[in-house]
């Protein structure tokens, strides 16, 4: 509400006079304005982070593509329909808009998404679900296995095994990381800034890494449309994990976040609030 006050602003022997209105501080305001913070790994990269708060029971932590950001529409889109279901961590990977570093592809990404989960706790959720897409999935699966300490996993139309070339979209995607001028094009265009060395030693499959994350739940989203991994690489992944495990193939899913319909994405947000309930349900005791 205005509080009105009024202060004369004329000089001796004036009359007229400027209604002055105070404001009163946070006036109708329900939710905090969202901010991006930034967060900084292990080895010293800055990470730029998004928080939508959401029930703080639950928290989803996203994992975005090769190229992608939180501030592109595809990934905002994805975060805005999960926020439905419980809070949202969206941040950029090393080499990705506004994060320092360079991007290396899913090997020291995990220390990105480490520091994403370590400030969803630290903002209060009970639970974390990770969810990753692309090469986001890949990271997803290799944290889970390696590092831990998330509530479930779901991994979305991501790879089984490295250095795939059996399509066209990843062909292209191998000569931009390959070549000097890819990279700049890549730089340039795409704000993505990728890393000229080669990976020594090579990281943990992501297939091996989905065998070591039991008795964490774990989904596994896959499109029979996928124009960068058919859909067996979801099967190498789902044959190498163990029970909690589910693969779901949808008929007429593209790929990753720009594939993703809401009805998908509902059904994401549906599992995972399944998934971390009976993860934390009591024993019965016959």
């Amino acid at each position: 509400m205005y509080a009105p006050e009024c202060r004369s602003t004329a000089g001796p022997g004036k009359t007229l006079g400027r209604l002055v209105r105070t404001v009163t501080q946070n006036r109708d305001m329900t939710t905090p304005v969202t901010k991006a913070e930034t967060l900084v790994t292990e080895d010293g990269v800055p990470i730029d982070a998004v928080h939508l708060a959401g029930d703080s029971r639950l928290a989803f932590v996203l994992a975005h593509g090769f190229t992608l950001s939180w501030q592109r529409p595809a990934l905002w889109r994805v975060a805005r329909r999960l926020n439905r279901f419980g809070g949202v961590v969206a941040f950029d990977f090393r080499g990705h808009g506004r994060s320092g570093g360079v991007s290396t592809l899913g090997d020291q990404e995990i220390k990105d998404l480490d520091v994403a989960i370590g400030y969803a706790r630290e903002l209060g959720y009970e639970q974390v679900v990770t969810v990753g897409f692309s090469m986001g999935a890949s990271i997803v699966l290799r944290h889970a296995g390696l590092l831990g300490g998330v509530d479930a996993v779901v991994s979305v139309s991501g790879p089984g095994r490295w250095y795939y070339r059996g399509t066209l979209a990843m062909r292209k995607v191998h000569w931009a990381v390959e070549h000097r001028l890819g990279r700049m094009i890549a730089g340039k265009f795409l704000h993505t800034r990728i890393s000229d060395g080669r990976w020594d030693p090579v990281p943990v499959p992501p297939a091996d890494a989905a065998a070591k994350i039991a008795p964490t739940p774990l989904l596994i989203v896959h499109g029979d449309k996928d124009e960068f991994f058919p859909a067996d690489h979801a099967e190498q992944l789902f044959e190498a994990a163990n029970q909690p495990k589910e693969l779901w193939i949808v008929p007429g899913f593209g790929h990753a976040e720009t594939g993703a319909k809401p009805a998908l994405l509902d059904r994401i947000g549906n599992w995972a609030v399944t998934a971390v309930a009976a993860s934390v349900a009591p024993d019965v005791v016959a």
